[in-house]
């Protein structure tokens, strides 16, 4: 007698339990860049194979050799991994045939109207659907708008003649990657998991807790997709706040707003501190406020507030080279003859990751405005390319090499960097992240974001 299809799910689900109950279940991990390589590493140090399924076919070339490509992940556990055949690495979605659950870490960026581009999770979700099997449970983990996992997953995966929840499971659980957090990482990070049903609830949190202990289950998708944005979105509305705050020091003078901010974090309550800079990079906080903004114009919703601070951040790069203009302009030369350094063209501080980068906005600004003589210094960045213009890092900062520039301007604090050595040897410094403040009291030459002078 043939089983019923109910039978079968019943049958399929008890298998997955089983599986991963006993560690037995494989992982695949589609996307290999900042959040699904340290998915997969995590779950392959915990003796659970991982394969990862990747487009780009030198990252897939470097996995296989046993060679890592993201600085978060310790070499020699790639390199572990990859010889006793834990993890590995494949641009063949026929791979996901070999799996018990896969996790959709893709891109999402946006469109130069900024509006939400998630083609990469449509592309993978249609590519999974080729050859979904009964039992399987897909979890998107990339960042995303709400209805993404019910309104564009779902139906594609649904068009292999399974059914979500019954025949397959499917759950959103958005990633929280920090790059360059020395404390948090993929497997003590906590996270929240939304399935489409409480079943497929269930078995996204079993599978996860397998490399994460602490797991928040909320509602579904819709109430998971909307936590990742309100997360960012509330340190690029925060940021906007200090970032205005600090251009208005600026203009009344007199005001130095790291002193501001200093004074008011002794509050025990009620306040949380913020810092302004040059602008936000990184992936999620200058993109979700416009994520949310699009799916918001749907319901005939206009978030103001929201769409406010992204402006904010997004204005600060022109503010800085406002600042850069003027100190050009207290010296005898001109912009297209000034020699400008910048430091650091990272996004954060003690990271390789340029997405999104302030610095390349700076740069891109000085660059349209005629300056000719325009270079970085970033040890994290030995090269790059920026409008189509091949650019390398001046190999070593030295007192010889700072006197040679109008202007040093520190975009990016990181900690190799000899601030004291900077100041006593540079015409003129403009700090846009208080990373000279042990030295600048005792200085002239350094113009700071925000101290009001």
């Amino acid at each position: 007698m043939i089983p019923d299809k109910d039978t079968r799910a019943k049958e399929a689900r008890a298998e997955l339990e089983e599986r991963i109950r006993e560690r037995r279940i494989v992982i695949g991990i589609i996307g290999l860049g900042y959040v699904g390589l340290p998915l997969a590493v995590e779950f392959a140090r915990q003796g659970i194979r991982a394969i990862g399924i990747e487009i780009d076919e030198d990252k897939v070339r470097q996995i296989q050799e046993g060679r890592n490509y993201i600085r978060d992940i310790d070499d020699a556990h790639v390199r572990e991994l990859v010889a006793d055949g834990t993890l590995s690495a494949t641009s063949d979605y026929a791979a996901c045939a070999d799996c018990d659950a896969l996790f959709i870490c893709v891109p999402t960026p946006f469109t130069e109207n900024k509006d939400p581009d998630i083609r990469y999770i449509v592309n993978a979700s249609a590519k999974i659907a080729e050859h979904l099997k009964p039992g399987q449970i897909v979890i998107l983990k990339s960042t995303t708008f709400p209805n993404t996992t019910e309104g564009h997953v779902q139906p594609i995966l649904e068009n292999s003649g399974l059914k979500a929840g019954q025949d397959f499971y499917l759950a959103f659980s958005p990633e929280r990657i920090d790059p360059g957090n020395q404390k948090f990482h993929t497997g003590n990070t906590p996270i929240v998991v939304g399935g489409l049903t409480p079943n497929c609830t269930e078995l996204a949190c079993a599978v996860n807790r397998l490399i994460i202990d602490q797991i928040m289950s909320v509602s579904g998708p819709k109430a998971a997709e909307m936590s990742k944005l309100l997360e960012n979105i509330f340190r690029s509305v925060n940021i906007a706040l200090v970032n205005e705050l600090a251009r208005l020091c600026d203009r009344m003078g007199g005001i130095n707003v790291w002193e501001v901010i200093q004074a008011a974090s002794t509050k025990p309550f009620g306040f949380m501190p913020f810092y302004p800079g040059p602008g936000i990079g990184g992936h999620c906080i200058l993109i979700d406020p416009y994520y949310l903004s699009w799916a918001a114009r749907e319901h005939d919703f206009v978030t103001n507030f929201i769409t406010l601070a992204a402006e904010v951040n997004e204005s600060m790069p022109f503010y800085v080279r406002d600042m850069i203009t003027r100190a050009i302009a207290r010296q005898p030369v001109t912009m297209a003859d000034a020699r400008i350094l910048l430091l650091g063209v990272a996004f954060k501080r003690d990271v390789d990751d340029l997405r999104h980068s302030p610095a390349l906005k700076v740069m891109d600004l000085l660059l349209a405005d005629g300056v000719v003589n325009l270079e970085y210094h970033d040890p994290f960045v030995p090269a790059m390319e920026l409008e189509g213009r091949e650019m390398t890092s001046i190999p070593k900062l030295t007192p010889d090499v700072l006197r040679q520039f109008n202007v040093v301007v520190i975009t990016t604090d990181h900690t190799v960097f000899d601030y004291e050595m900077i100041v006593a040897h540079s015409k003129m410094v403009i700090d846009t992240r208080n990373a000279c403040k042990e030295v600048a009291a005792e200085s002239d030459n350094v113009v700071l974001l925000g101290d009001g002078r």
